[in-house]
């Protein structure tokens, strides 16, 4: 797709980041149904363990690895749709927005974020398998001090408001940065933004986040109430302190 528009204009620009953030957000949306569809998988193939199929949960496996991997291109497609938006700007020439996304989605791909979440799921989904029969025990290949780290993991980058202290499951309006993935409760983080604008975007509180805040991209996005449900799942099921990421992925 190219753009021939010329004008300098503020409609232009605005109706492009309008039509950016309407697709960016029906993908995050089918992102949410794919995140619906895996907790619905990681179920039925419980099920099928607790029966003996281990064909099907094989098969299953498969179909959960396949998901996954478009759940990752849809993540860095909704990403790149994002940042093209906020960086375009009408030129004379025309504009190729294929070539742009496919930049943007080439960089992405280096983001670890996605990566991590995936990678946390399907081991999720593994250990509920592995579960019905060997509960306590390591899973093969596995140390155990591995094991206790990883029963805590959570694809939630950070998992209490740094600005409440309230645990992000327990939070009654959530929200989270597009630009550092922090999330926080969003009474909190809008009076922050605000109290502290003088001069510019505040930062993320977050140490060591190099981010700045800004209220329009400060979101309760389609996913994140997904992401929280999972976790909140995750701690019922496995009493104990949930891990938390905020130190990780600060390149992001």
């Amino acid at each position: 797709m190219a753009s021939t528009s010329v004008s300098h204009g503020d409609p232009v620009i605005g109706r492009i980041r309008t039509a950016t953030s309407t697709l960016s957000s029906d993908t995050e949306a089918l992102i949410a149904e794919i995140r619906k569809s895996l907790s619905t998988m990681k179920a039925i193939a419980v099920n099928l363990e607790k029966d003996n199929q281990s064909q099907k949960v094989k098969e299953l496996e498969e179909a959960v690895i396949e998901l996954l991997a478009c759940s990752d291109d849809c993540s860095h497609l909704s990403s790149a749709i994002q940042s093209v938006g906020n960086k375009y700007q009408p030129r004379e020439e025309m504009t190729d927005f294929n070539e742009l996304l496919e930049d943007e989605v080439r960089k992405l791909k280096a983001n670890s974020y996605s990566v991590r979440q995936n990678n946390i799921l399907f081991r999720q989904f593994k250990e509920a398998i592995w579960n019905v029969h060997h509960a306590g025990q390591p899973m093969p290949g596995d140390e155990q001090e591995d094991v206790v780290m990883t029963n805590t993991q959570t694809i939630l980058l950070n998992t209490t408001c740094p600005l409440s202290g309230k645990p992000v499951i327990e939070l009654a309006d959530p929200v989270r940065c597009m630009d550092c993935k922090h999330i926080y409760d969003k009474k909190s983080v809008m009076h922050y933004i605000k109290s502290n604008s003088r001069g510019g975007n505040p930062q993320c509180p977050v140490a060591g986040c190099p981010k700045v805040l800004q209220a329009g991209r400060v979101v309760c996005d389609p996913l994140l109430l997904v992401e929280i449900d999972e976790a909140r799942k995750e701690t019922t099921a496995q009493p104990g302190v949930v891990e938390d990421f905020t130190a990780l992925d600060e390149e992001d």
